[in-house]
This record gives structure tokens, sequence and C-alpha cells, in this order.
């Protein structure tokens, strides 16, 4: 079985201005899953865009539409599987803050993290068996990232699924959780032109909107959340 994860994040990483940092998305279980989610997000898409009368070419994601509109299109991914991650910032340390570099790995670390914690769930859950999975495909909206920066992520998603990870403090090894992944795969995608990276970014706005609220994600079923630190 392959594993299709599609994400994006909302917020600024700047504890000053700031206090979440947020990503969202869907991961999709197998090629025929991923084909019916694409049929049904777009559906609700091409009725959005006709009661709009908008082209096709206008990208529906959550600073271009009321939130009436982003409520219709969050509640099309409700049996979909999603995760998400919060960043409480005014408890994060502030050398992370340091660097541009310092920033990105620890957003690394989240992200992967927050996938892990996602996939663990639905591993117990026995919606998937860890065995028989191959591939992973991570579909990541586009942002302004050196290339550096992209090997390094895919680099530790490689470790964390496919090889395994390993605490040099405490001489641990952390095997991987899919024993027979045989391929990681990361793209950086442009939303304009990847249905369910939009969808991606519905679901990280939905998060960071009641994180801000101080609210809960209860009432969201099919939502893991993974709060950081």
């Amino acid at each position: 079985m392959n594993i299709y994860i599609y994400s994006d994040e909302s917020g600024v990483l700047d504890k000053v201005h700031n206090k979440y940092y947020v990503f969202g998305g869907l991961i999709i279980l197998g090629s025929e899953s991923k084909e019916e989610w694409s049929r049904r997000y777009s559906a609700v898409e091409k009725i959005l865009r006709a009661k709009k009368k908008v082209p096709k070419q206008f990208e529906l994601k959550a600073t271009n539409i009321t939130n009436g509109e982003k409520g219709k299109l969050f509640r099309s991914l409700n049996n979909c599987f999603k995760f998400g991650a919060v960043v409480r910032q005014e408890k994060v340390l502030d050398n992370i803050f340091h660097s541009k570099k310092d920033k990105q790995r620890y957003l690394d670390f989240v992200y992967k993290l927050a996938v892990k914690k996602a996939l663990e769930k639905l591993i117990l859950d026995k919606l998937i068996s860890p065995d028989k999975v191959e591939r992973i495909y991570f579909y990541v909206d586009e942002h302004t990232t050196a290339t550096n920066g992209l090997y390094e992520l895919k680099e530790g998603l490689e470790q964390e699924f496919k090889i395994g990870t390993y605490n040099y403090n405490y001489r641990i090894f952390y095997p991987p959780i899919f024993t027979k992944l045989k391929d990681v795969q990361l793209q950086y995608c442009n939303s304009n032109s990847k249905l369910l990276v939009r969808a991606a970014d519905i679901v990280a706005n939905k998060i960071y909107y009641i994180a801000n609220q101080d609210s809960n994600y209860n009432n969201i079923s099919n939502l893991h959340i993974t709060y950081f630190p």
C-alpha cells in the first residue's frame, strides 16, 4: 500500500507577534482512496466556483474565500483522516528563533513528528498494517526554502520512516514504523495546480483558527493533533 500525505502551514514562526504556528493536512491510504477524495473535493470546489462566478484559475485557498465557503470545503473532508501540529510559540526555546536555519530545522522536526504520531494512531486503530506499506508520498505547499533545506527535510523523513533514528546521547536506536518501506518521496507543490494541497490549506487554516480561539478539536472527526513543545 502507498500512503499520500498532503500538507500546508498557517501562521508565522515569530513568538513576539504570534501565539501559534500550525501544520495541517490529509493522510490518504491507497491510490483508489486518493482518486476518490480528489473527485469529492473537486466537486465541492466546482460548486463554489459556480456560485462565486469565478474561473477555474481562481484559487480557492483560505485567504481568498469566506468563512462559510471554507466551512463547506472543510466539511467535504469529514471522513478523510487529517493531522495537525500546533506549535505553542511562547513555550519554544528562544535560541530556536536566532537564525532562519534553526527555525527551519525545528519546523522540520515538528512536521515529521506530527506525521509520525498520526500514522502511529492509524496503526493502533488497525487502519494501517505497517508491514504492508511500500511507499510514502509527501506533497507540501511550496514556500521559500533553499534547495539544501528541501534535501534536509527529505533526508529527515527517510530516516524517520525508512531507515530509523539514533539518539546519540542515550545510545538508543529507534527503528522505523514501516519495516518494509521501499521509498519516501517529497514534492513541493504550487497549490494552484495541486488539488489536495489546497484541501490541506483549508485544514491548516481550520486548525489555526481553533488554536487562536483557545478552543479544542474534540468535535472534529478523524483529526489527530500533536502539540509542541
